[in-house]
């Protein structure tokens, strides 16, 4: 079944993450972050356009399943709030030890973050 032209669609795609180890420093380098509950944002605005997304995760977080199904959760927020985000940021995010929560809590969580540490950056 093919999409209709203006319909919108929600893809996770490369060009929507952070891949490198040099955009994720750049990212770290600015220091303006925002932290809400188990998750802690990062924020840096760049010359793309369009607002991406790293995750960095620690061992700490707890044993892989743990913390898979934590960046799973984190995606799908990302994918499913993408269009609701200022475009032009690049964002990283670190969760903190925690037991995996509803999506619907990660959808709020980064909403929220998003909106204050960009808002803070554009100062």
């Amino acid at each position: 079944m093919a999409t209709l032209p203006d319909t919108p669609r929600f893809r996770y795609s490369t060009e929507m993450r952070l891949r490198k180890k040099t955009d994720f420093d750049a990212v770290f380098e600015i220091r303006r972050r925002a932290s809400a509950g188990p998750i802690l944002l990062f924020v840096r605005a760049n010359d793309v356009g369009r607002t991406r997304m790293g995750i960095s995760m620690s061992r700490r977080v707890g044993i892989a399943p743990r913390r898979n199904c934590i960046k799973r959760k984190l995606r799908e927020a990302f994918r499913l709030s993408y269009r609701d985000l200022p475009p032009g940021w690049d964002l990283v995010v670190v969760p903190r030890p925690h037991e995996p929560m509803p999506l619907e809590r990660y959808l709020a969580i980064l909403r929220d973050l998003t909106g204050r540490a960009c808002r803070a950056e554009a100062r």
